[in-house]
């Protein structure tokens, strides 16, 4: 299970209509390595003019799981751009890269998203990843 869900966002859910600050907060909650990678992210995007920034920390099993829970579900993924203000981008299950809303029309989004950065991101080391 991705989320540890409260019985009152349970309901919510059931009657169509979830508050996105609850459903952050339950991200926040369930996946805290995944959030404060992408707040550490987006912060240090935001106090600079860098076109995006990376973090390629080899993170513990259990903090990959909350990296690939939180940046393979298109919801969590969502709510995590929309609320940080920022783009998000991952490779080989651990590099999590935050780019400017707008980038991905931009060199270095497309580069960071290429087949061959992938290829080069790879290691022996995260083959079970």
């Amino acid at each position: 299970m991705s989320l540890d869900v409260s019985p009152a966002l349970l309901t919510q859910a059931q009657q169509g209509r979830v508050d996105e600050a609850d459903f952050l907060d339950t991200v926040r909650t369930s996946l805290p390595y995944a959030y404060q990678v992408v707040s550490g992210l987006s912060t240090e995007l935001a106090a600079g003019d860098a076109e995006f920034t990376t973090d390629n920390t080899t993170p513990s099993d259990e903090q990959r799981a909350q990296l690939l829970r939180a940046l393979a579900s298109n919801a969590i993924r969502g709510s995590l751009e929309s609320h940080f203000g920022v783009k998000l981008a991952f490779v080989n299950c651990h590099r999590v890269g935050a780019f400017r809303p707008g980038a991905e029309d931009g060199a270095a989004y497309r580069e960071f998203t290429s087949l061959h950065n992938q290829i080069r991101n790879q290691s022996p080391d995260l083959r079970s990843c």
